[in-house]
């Protein structure tokens, strides 16, 4: 949740709290028989940023980058992992890359053909690029993960998408997963608790939801969530 919207729960009464479900990592990847990449968030910004030079191909950024027309396919403005690409990925590069208003225009992704909406399908980027082994996709790791046979993931800011490095926040294009209970809803919603237990206990170094693409919490964020199941502690604007 943003700051805005705990504050807007706040003002309206709802009581909630926050527990962390795992990390995601957003990655750039081809397919396995295309060029190799290694971006900076810079670059990336520069390639897909509307307000920034609008190159048409990667070694206009720089010439150590493959030769090839820039087609980046990834997920439409109503995407979640869009708006986590925005912030982690442009806004970030934006400032690597010294553009401007990173917090506002720079985040605003190209419009002339570079950067074509897919869909919120990642298995469908994920044909796509096979089928196109120049073009460059957006999506969660997990998509990378499933289909290593046949996808590569970029180097960005000299670090590879991998699970050890999502987990551990050295990747710099990963997120927190959240999910939050309603406490008006508790003891009156039968199975919130029970679900809530459940998706804590699952996402744990030995859970099932591994097997999903989801990447873990360590022990001491898995004993903070479950006190905080257990306890239920209310998100305030001062202690989010």
């Amino acid at each position: 949740m943003k700051q805005s919207e705990v504050e807007t729960c706040i003002e309206n009464g709802v009581s909630l709290t926050e527990v962390v479900a795992g990390y995601d990592g957003i990655v750039i990847a081809n397919a396995k028989s295309g060029p190799d990449f290694e971006l900076t968030l810079g670059q990336v910004w520069e390639a897909l940023a509307a307000n920034g030079p609008m190159p048409t191909t990667w070694d206009e950024i720089d010439p150590a980058l493959p030769a090839v027309e820039i087609e980046v396919l990834g997920p439409p403005p109503t995407s979640g992992t869009r708006d986590a690409f925005e912030e982690l990925a442009m806004a970030a590069g934006c400032e690597e890359a010294g553009g401007d208003d990173c917090e506002g225009e720079g985040l605003h992704i190209r419009e002339d053909g570079k950067y074509i909406e897919s869909g919120e399908n990642d298995n469908l980027i994920v044909s796509k690029l096979e089928a196109n082994d120049r073009a460059l996709g957006v999506f969660g790791f997990s998509f990378l993960d499933q289909n290593a046979d046949a996808l590569k993931g970029a180097v960005v800011n000299d670090v590879e998408p991998t699970f050890e490095a999502i987990a551990a926040g050295d990747y710099p294009v990963s997120r927190s997963m959240y999910f939050y209970i309603k406490h008006a809803h508790v003891g009156v919603i039968p199975g919130v608790i029970e679900y809530a237990t459940e998706f804590v206990n699952a996402n744990g170094d030995d859970g099932y939801l591994i097997d999903l693409g989801l990447i873990p919490v360590d022990e001491d964020l898995m004993a903070k969530n479950q006190d905080a199941v257990a306890n239920l502690p209310e998100l305030t604007a001062e202690n989010y």
